[in-house]
């Protein structure tokens, strides 16, 4: 995997250690755990951007619960 990777996380993430990292690389959407950077998933922009809408949704609330 490249190292020209910019990766983002939450700026409501406790210190930044407990958090999940996003970054595009090739027209991928990454996603990687802030505490296990090796351990990357990849998805495309289109399933991303429904998550997103779901999240803004609040239809994964119960999982912070």
């Amino acid at each position: 995997m490249s190292t020209n990777i910019k990766w983002q996380k939450s700026s409501f993430s406790e210190g930044g250690a407990q958090c999940v990292e996003i970054a595009e690389h090739n027209g991928t959407i990454l996603m990687r755990e802030s505490d296990d950077p090796n351990a990357v998933t990849a998805t495309s922009r289109t399933k991303f951007a429904a998550f997103i809408a779901g999240v803004k949704a609040g239809e994964f609330d119960h999982f912070t619960g």
